[in-house]
């Protein structure tokens, strides 16, 4: 178990590194006019190469990556090119909100998902074919048009939730519930759709397995059967495509913080690549990639205490 989670932590790493690098690179590819932006069009020269040099535009490639990782490493990811403002500041309270999106959809993912696999697979029918088709029509709608019908309805037309804004979970429990349940709700559709079908399909499998027919032959009462028995052997398959998810969720929020006017990480990132931020940006691909890496190994180890050959091995 111990070797497990070691090689899921390299993993991570390789991974925040990888993407950290692309990333600057890319950045470090488009900056170059971004002295001149800062400075302004009129300034001289000489003003744009002292501030070129300022922002350490003219060291190699690889010094100015080596600086920043060494700076993330301390909790340090900078200072903004533009406003002066350090990037901690800049994005701390904005975490608090992309990450209550993207967890808030993973949970209410998780469980529709399971409520539709396992109904569709014990009823079978009409049931079954019916949800399926709920599930194919959620995957055709794109997060941004269902985030908008949604407000449009709930928010607009019966005024029963708010269309605009965060509230703080310091502040206001029930606010901040009411402020993310539409946003959560349009991000988590085309993650159930997703997932329904896999429990659904590992569902099936296992119920047809000569065990559960065992157990049935025994008496084991249905909820057990279902629910301790079936729903157990036919998770593991589900985690991994809904960790898989987990990529699009983070995509996803970029557009549907922009429509329920919420300032997360999304919103950020899009106004700093406009700009040529590099220092915002880099903290926000971490911040992001740094996400993905926990919502995963937590579904990891989920994996693992449902799966004993995942703990075995």
């Amino acid at each position: 178990m111990l070797r497990f989670f070691a090689h899921r932590i390299g993993e991570a790493v390789v991974l925040v590194v990888g993407v950290t690098l692309l990333t600057f690179a890319v950045m470090s590819a488009l900056s170059g006019t971004v002295a001149r932006q800062i400075v302004g069009q009129t300034a001289s020269s000489e003003a744009v190469q002292q501030k070129a040099s300022q922002l350490g535009l003219d060291d190699p490639f690889w010094v100015r990556y080596l600086d920043w990782i060494g700076g993330a490493l301390h909790g340090d990811l900078g200072t903004s090119w533009f406003s002066g403002e350090t990037v901690n500041s800049l994005l701390g309270g904005k975490v608090p909100i992309t990450f209550s999106l993207v967890v808030g959809a993973i949970l209410v993912s998780g469980l529709v998902s399971i409520v539709f696999g396992v109904t569709a697979a014990v009823r079978g029918g009409w049931v079954d074919r019916v949800l399926q088709i709920v599930a194919v029509a959620g995957f055709a709608f794109p997060s941004f048009v269902l985030g908008l019908l949604l407000a449009l309805v709930l928010a607009v037309h019966w005024r029963l939730l708010p269309a605009f804004g965060y509230v703080p979970l310091g502040q206001s429990f029930v606010g901040w519930s009411a402020s993310l349940l539409l946003p959560v709700g349009a991000l988590a559709v085309q993650v159930v759709a997703a997932t329904s079908q896999q429990v659904r399909g590992s569902m099936v499998d296992v119920l047809q397995s000569d065990f559960i027919r065992t157990l049935r032959s025994r008496g084991i009462s249905p909820a057990s059967l279902y629910l301790r028995h079936g729903l157990r052997s036919a998770a593991p398959p589900a985690l991994t495509v809904l960790g898989l998810q987990t990529i699009g969720l983070i995509g996803g929020t970029v557009v549907v913080e922009k429509v329920f006017g919420l300032l997360g990480l999304g919103t950020a990132i899009v106004s700093a690549a406009t700009q040529g931020d590099v220092p915002i940006v880099m903290g926000v691909v971490t911040i992001m990639v740094l996400i993905i890496v926990v919502i995963n190994l937590l579904l990891d180890i989920a994996y693992a205490w449902l799966n004993p050959k995942v703990r075995a091995a």
